[in-house]
């Protein structure tokens, strides 16, 4: 496998630290509001390449954490009226709704900075010691970037040219403006921590390092994120990291892309910002998955009504072509598109074992999601070729493309789930599948009495709301289409 790295900018075969086994951790959410499109972004990118990684047979301990004390909560926590705990935990379990909605799987640790407080302390000691920390005259205690030759060595930026702006405050308890804080006292009524340095709680940077150190060592394999986080906040965790420990910090860095809305930057100041859940009321999840893994990884990718409309007719495509077989094919349908990965492998062999090397090479090249599926639509355009005339062949086929799909956590429903649009929250035209199935035993019934137009006017008024019947002998389906 040969990966990109954010680091040297290059692709390189991976290569562990202990054969078969990958630590990877992942930067999570600042748990004070309801995750959005860019969260959904990272959790997906790094659900896929974990369930991959695992599918090439490593063992995989997946580490995403949690920011649970920051200014952000404690702002908004004093905002409701509420306490910091009760907010975080409303947004924690938000959290794990958005990302089961997704079909995320859960990370192996997910630990919560106010849970790491003793390892933050013990780590900033460390820094102290070292002399490449200092407390400011406010009380603030800040990592000295001037003690760390190899700062901006993931970004790119050299110390020299680094300038304070907008990611950098300005302050003058600082000795340099670049210099960022490792812990900061408490204000009157803010929840707080005792340590030497007075009571307080710790800067967001700091959170990391230590949380990944207790979980999975000083050195591990991978370590990822947003693209808004390689700088500061990944350049200030090498830095306090390898200031600290004396060795490399991470072997692997890798970053999702980002999320645009009609081709402008998703902001809330500019009023194109959407939660998970917003979109899910509108979108399959299974959709809304198709749409982020249609991208790879490190890509931009740009969110529209046009761009879901696209991932919809593309999914339809895929689930289309085994739609017919699926009774026959004798796979287990997911409860959830989170559970995908716990079905077990098909038995049957591939009809061509070519499509699973050319998949296994598109994932191989750093994850090409795209090119993977490329060859997840060659094999459904081989299985409408040849299903009337060889079903079994096409049967072989169609588990086959189902068994690709799962690192990807797509196709793993009965097609009618999709083609029905089951799950989708919002039910405010009021067509659930119990009310479509009346209209369609309403018609039945006009068709038996020979009352053609009252027939005609049931279909109509279905297809006038989206919903398209298919008749057949076996008798109707329906799908569902967009207006």
């Amino acid at each position: 496998m040969k990966l990109y790295n954010s680091l040297t900018h290059k692709k390189a075969e991976l290569q562990t630290l202990q054969p078969g086994k990958i630590g990877m951790y992942v930067c999570g959410m600042t748990v004070y509001d309801y995750c959005h499109l860019g969260h959904a972004r990272v959790l997906v990118a790094f659900d896929v390449i974990t369930r991959y990684l695992r599918t090439k047979g490593y063992d995989v301990t997946y580490v995403r954490n949690i920011t649970d004390v920051d200014d952000k909560i404690i702002l908004r926590a004093n905002e409701n009226g509420e306490t910091v705990d009760a907010l975080t935990e409303r947004f924690i379990n938000a959290m794990h709704e958005d990302e089961r909605e997704l079909g995320v799987l859960r990370p192996d640790k997910e630990p919560r900075a106010t849970r790491y407080i003793e390892s933050i302390i013990g780590l900033i000691q460390v820094l102290m010691d070292r002399n490449v920390a200092y407390q400011g005259a406010n009380g603030d205690v800040y990592f000295e970037i001037s003690k760390f030759p190899e700062y901006g060595k993931l970004s790119k930026r050299k110390l020299d040219e680094l300038n304070a702006g907008e990611r950098v405050s300005v302050d003058e308890n600082k000795r340099s403006p670049l210099d960022f804080v490792l812990w900061k006292p408490a204000k009157p009524g803010e929840v707080a921590w005792e340590s030497p340095w007075g009571a307080g709680r710790p800067g967001w940077h700091i959170e990391c390092s230590a949380m990944s150190a207790d979980c999975l060592g000083k050195t591990f394999d991978i370590h990822g994120g947003g693209p808004d986080l390689l700088f500061p906040h990944h350049e200030n965790e090498i830095a306090q990291s390898e200031a600290a420990h004396g060795c490399e910090f991470v072997r692997q860095w890798m970053h999702a892309g980002p999320v645009r809305v009609d081709s402008v930057k998703m902001s809330k100041s500019l009023g194109n910002f959407f939660t998970i859940r917003e979109v899910l009321k509108k979108h399959p999840a299974e959709v809304v998955r198709y749409f982020i893994v249609a991208s790879h990884y490190r890509s931009p990718i740009d969110y529209s009504e046009d761009s879901l409309k696209e991932a919809t007719a593309s999914l339809t495509r895929l689930y289309n072509a085994f739609r017919d077989l699926y009774e026959d094919m004798g796979v287990s349908e997911a409860s959830s598109l989170a559970d995908c990965a716990q079905l077990a492998p098909s038995d049957l062999a591939p009809v061509d074992a070519g499509y699973r090397l050319r998949f296994a090479a598109a994932m191989d090249d750093d994850f090409n999601t795209p090119a993977a599926l490329a060859v997840l639509f060659e094999l459904a355009k081989a299985i409408n070729t040849v299903k009337k005339t060889e079903r079994q062949a096409a049967i072989a086929m169609a588990r086959e493309l189902v068994e690709l799909a799962r690192p990807l956590g797509l196709l793993q429903f009965s097609p009618e789930r999709l083609l029905q649009g089951v799950g989708l929250s919002d039910s405010s035209d009021g067509l659930t599948p119990e009310v479509i199935e009346g209209y369609i035993q309403a018609r039945k019934a006009a068709r038996a009495a020979k009352n053609w137009a009252e027939s005609d006017r049931i279909r109509d008024e279905l297809l006038s709301k989206g919903i398209v019947l298919n008749d057949s002998r076996e008798g109707t389906t329906w799908t569902r289409q967009d207006n």
